[in-house]
């Protein structure tokens, strides 16, 4: 639970008010959602269907998930085509800014009252209540919070999606981000009825064969750059395709090339329609959140992200030029 000196605790009180009052609650995530954005919404969302709230849970498009989603249970989920346009209440998981809703952005500006829950610190607040928290290990920690001011119900299903959500946002609990309070939420979750290793071999230990040649494919591209300490590598969508598998099978990739011990900033541009994706990760010098940043993008001090529009060479200067001026 929250104290009363929490930065949260004015922002915690006045969504749970507004919530307890609402009969429908539209919920949402950012598009392409990780294990946070889309844990964080279905954990909230079994606790307010609990509660005797009508729900309902979309993201933006492409609308398909990895595979490991399927350790829970989807049965709130529906296209975004059936999304309500106009939704009396609104609340929004772990989407730094109003794009990243992607098409369901236009239903969070017709939206009554619109929450946005987030623990980045680039995001600047686009709801009518912002719950944003960027110590906060995942959205996942925020969301938990609120269903407790609310006092609902955390039952089983509930308890799983949450903790996905912390799990994954701290790296198995190794990232910086993991505090001694996230270890308190997730035994609770726990205690709740969440099954740890459900996780982990949904997550880290489930893939399809053809994984196997796209993360070769990405290996093999990797290119050091120490004078920077900088990695980076390539993901085609060629590699995909040949390999028969869906792009959101392909989370997790720049996990492969990270671990290179002479480097601090790992880079992994993916080919997308519009240009590039570019992913971000720090051990410990480089803020890439505000290299991110400056590219138009965001995320936090050590993961971050932006999409480019041009080719992936094109890209990768615009880095190598930020890092020699740093």
């Amino acid at each position: 639970m929250t104290s009363p000196g929490d930065p949260l605790a004015d922002e915690l009180a006045q969504a749970a008010a507004a919530l307890a009052r609402a009969t429908a609650i539209a919920v949402s995530c950012h598009i392409n959602p990780d294990g946070d954005a889309l844990g964080s919404a279905m954990g909230f969302a079994r606790a307010a269907a609990a509660a005797g709230k009508a729900v309902v849970v979309s993201f933006g498009e492409p609308f398909e998930l990895p595979g490991y989603f399927s350790l829970l249970d989807l049965d709130l989920v529906v296209p975004p085509g059936e999304f309500p346009a106009a939704p009396e209440m609104m609340i929004t998981f772990d989407a730094a800014d109003r794009a990243r809703l992607g098409s369901l952005a236009v239903s969070s500006e017709a939206a009554g009252t619109l929450i946005v829950v987030d623990h980045h610190v680039t995001n600047k607040g686009f709801g009518d209540l912002n719950l944003i928290d960027g110590r906060a290990a995942a959205s996942a920690i925020i969301a938990y919070d609120l269903i407790r001011k609310l006092d609902w119900p955390i039952d089983q299903e509930a308890a799983l999606a949450l903790l996905l959500g912390i799990v994954t946002d701290t790296g198995r609990f190794q990232y910086s981000n993991t505090s001694s309070r996230t270890f308190r939420v997730a035994a609770d979750l726990v205690e709740a009825g969440a099954h740890p290793e459900a996780i982990g071999q949904m997550v880290y230990e489930n893939a399809p064969f053809g994984f196997l040649s796209v993360a070769g494919a990405v290996q093999q591209r990797a290119v050091l750059e120490p004078e920077i300490s900088l990695v980076w590598s390539e993901l085609r969508t060629a590699d995909i395709t040949s390999a028969g598998i869906t792009s959101a099978e392909t989370e997790g990739l720049i996990d492969y090339i990270r671990i290179a011990r002479e480097v601090d900033v790992a880079m992994l541009l993916t080919e997308v329609p519009d240009g590039t994706k570019v992913s971000l990760r720090s051990r410990s010098r480089v803020d890439v959140g505000a290299l991110a940043a400056a590219f138009g993008g965001g995320g936090h001090a050590r993961a971050a992200g932006f999409t480019f529009e041009g080719p992936a060479a094109d890209a990768v200067e615009k880095v190598r030029e930020y890092l020699y001026a740093g």
